[in-house]
């Protein structure tokens, strides 16, 4: 019986024997394997929606930032039962990603031109800063330029500065107008005065926007005391902290596009300063790297668990009372979904300024086309289109009639002369 019921349907053998013990129920009435979902849709709504305004963290990152998160979300949307907060807190780092794994975008990563020189005198003033830096306290920075200009250097455009802490992740950016050693003093300049401790190190790469005079003047003046040094060429993992910073801070903030308006420097700078940079720096958890061990052919990492660059600082105990008093003091008046919200509408407006440059660009573009001169003169319907010959220049002497009546061969003859 077993055989002619699988020849007959075309089942498996084993699955012949459940269908006649009445072990196996079809259509609407199967019951799904595993456990029970334990999440309802109350709680995954309001997991996701925060997970998004926080710019999509990992699941370890985003166990963290709950806590920190839903006192703003209370207030701009709707009060939370004491019931469905506590699921949402017991939420487990992995369960966290199983919720908002439907909700993930594949997005393909593109990397940028690099530009600018390098100057090799400075090269044997600042010293190379390799391998993993062991800091005990905030104020070592790694410094780094991000082009905006759409994948030429060409022309005047906006470039970012970032700088990143070692010890707390603590980021900071600025827009440049160009990356001359200027600009970056400028950037350093703005950025020095709103940063809460004060810079110790200095660590950039080879680029001409780093190694000039004009930055050497400012770093390495009488009243400071900075030690500068730099990466090795091509070893972009020299940098690995503010090369990471460069892609989460700047790249998936402000994309791939050209910033050629002045005006958008201003802007980027505002958004950076008013609600970018408090959302990542306040609200927004990381990891940290404590430990790497070489295991034959694999590489095992140990990380800490996740804090805010802000709660680093607050804990490091060469921090002074009155550092810790005011980053305590400006967290106390951020919203975190306020500032999410901030951010959107800045973006909308610098996206719109982009999209209309670039219209600008293409009609000109098409002009310039249409305008140009064609080398067929039509003379009319009834009439043969003949080639306009161009007239020699006056200051060109005319070639003597032999050479005009050569052949083609004769004058592509190469001469026997060679030049090293």
């Amino acid at each position: 019986m077993i055989d002619e019921v699988s020849d007959t349907l075309g089942w498996d053998r084993k699955h012949t024997i459940k269908a006649l013990n009445g072990r196996v129920s079809l259509g609407k009435k199967a019951q799904k394997r595993g456990s029970k979902p334990t999440y309802k849709e109350a709680e995954k709504l309001i997991i996701v929606e925060i997970w998004k305004l926080s710019e999509q963290p990992c699941g370890k990152r985003l166990k963290p930032t709950l806590p920190l998160w839903l006192k703003s979300y209370e207030k701009h949307y709707k009060k939370i039962p004491k019931s469905t907060r506590e699921k949402i807190l017991s939420c487990s780092e992995r369960q966290l990603d199983r919720i908002t794994a439907p909700h993930r975008l594949d997005s393909t990563r593109r990397y940028g031109r690099s530009t600018g020189r390098t100057s090799h005198r400075l090269k044997s003033i600042v010293a190379v800063q390799c391998g993993p830096q062991d800091v005990d306290c905030p104020g070592w920075m790694e410094a780094d330029t991000v082009s905006h200009g759409g994948g030429s250097s060409s022309g005047q455009f906006m470039w970012s500065l970032t700088l990143t802490d070692l010890y707390s992740g603590w980021t900071e950016l600025s827009g440049l107008w160009g990356s001359s050693g200027g600009e970056v003093c400028v950037g350093l300049r703005r950025i020095e005065q709103r940063m809460p401790f004060e810079m110790l190190g200095f660590d950039c790469d080879n680029g001409s926007e780093f190694l000039n005079t004009t930055l050497e003047s400012y770093l390495l003046s009488k009243t400071r005391n900075i030690k500068w040094t730099r990466s090795r060429p091509y070893k972009k993992n020299d940098q690995a902290h503010v090369e990471q910073k460069n892609f989460t801070h700047v790249r998936q903030l402000l994309g791939y596009a050209r910033y050629s308006e002045i005006e958008l420097v201003a802007l980027v700078n505002d958004l950076y300063e008013t609600a970018w940079l408090p959302l990542k720096n306040y609200f927004t958890p990381v990891m940290k790297l404590v430990e790497k061990k070489r295991i034959g052919s694999k590489v095992k990492k140990k990380y800490d668990a996740p804090q805010t660059p802000c709660d680093r600082l607050l804990k490091c105990p060469k921090v002074s009372s009155k550092i810790k008093q005011g980053l305590k003091q400006k967290r106390a008046q951020l919203d975190p979904i306020e500032l999410a919200k901030d951010i959107e509408v800045k973006l909308q407006y610098i996206y719109k300024i982009i999209e209309e440059t670039e219209a600008q660009r293409e009609e000109e573009e098409k002009w310039l086309a249409e305008e140009s001169p064609s080398p067929i003169a039509v003379a009319g319907s009834d009439c043969v289109a003949a080639p306009v010959a161009i007239a020699p220049s006056a200051s060109t002497p005319s070639e003597p009639a032999k050479k005009l009546a050569k052949t083609a061969t004769e004058q592509q003859k190469q001469p026997t002369t060679r030049v090293s």
